[in-house]
């Protein structure tokens, strides 16, 4: 028979992975939210699930930080409208989440179609490599880092080569110069790593 301590301490073992499964769900759900604003163009709504002091880094532009400056870099993407595509899918989640301390680390890869009719239409790939953090009671992205692997015109295909990225964007400056220099397909680009294990 357990003593009290014993099932005390049970019960404590079980409230933490039942909050770790929540996070998870909470996490999983944060990032999935993000692709889908994206995809629809949804600018403001993608820029208030970054916290306070959340940065964003995507295809070497450089760094923004702060929600403000977020929401001033996304706003200055294009608008979504009849004849384009944004899709951004947020597939094959690594994360890892440290409930007590309120903060996670994750690494997603995004499959993109990206196209405006008449003018252009793209494939893309990107490993994402974030981090989280639990800001009055909800979970938000303290750092987005999305490193492109490829773009390429859909009809010509990657084996045709890439898409030189774009490394800026009209009418905002980054706060940041970015983490570190690359280039996409056909170069080579492993994205860091947060982590040495599974």
């Amino acid at each position: 028979m357990p003593t009290p301590e014993e099932l005390l301490a049970r019960i404590e073992a079980l409230e933490a992975r039942a909050l770790a499964a929540e996070d998870y769900r909470e996490l999983v759900n944060l990032q999935g939210a993000y692709g889908y604003y994206v995809d629809k163009g949804l600018w403001d709504k993608a820029a208030n699930l970054f916290a306070d002091e959340g940065t964003l880094e995507i295809a070497g532009r450089g760094v923004y930080v702060g929600r403000a400056r977020v929401r001033e870099y996304l706003g200055r993407l294009p608008e979504y409208g009849d004849g384009t595509i944004y899709n951004h899918m947020q597939l094959q989640p690594v994360l890892h989440i440290d409930s007590a301390a309120g903060t996670a680390k994750g690494r997603w890869r995004t499959l993109m179609m990206v196209g405006f009719i008449g003018r252009e239409g793209r494939w893309g790939e990107a490993t994402y490599e974030n981090s989280y953090v639990r800001e009055r009671g909800k979970w938000r992205i303290a750092s987005l880092h999305g490193i492109i692997n490829f773009y390429c015109e859909y009809d010509e295909g990657w084996h045709r080569g890439g898409v030189p990225l774009l490394r800026s964007t009209e009418g905002v400056q980054p706060d940041r110069p970015p983490s570190f220099e690359y280039e996409a397909h056909p170069k080579a680009v492993i994205a860091p790593f947060h982590y040495d294990e599974v």
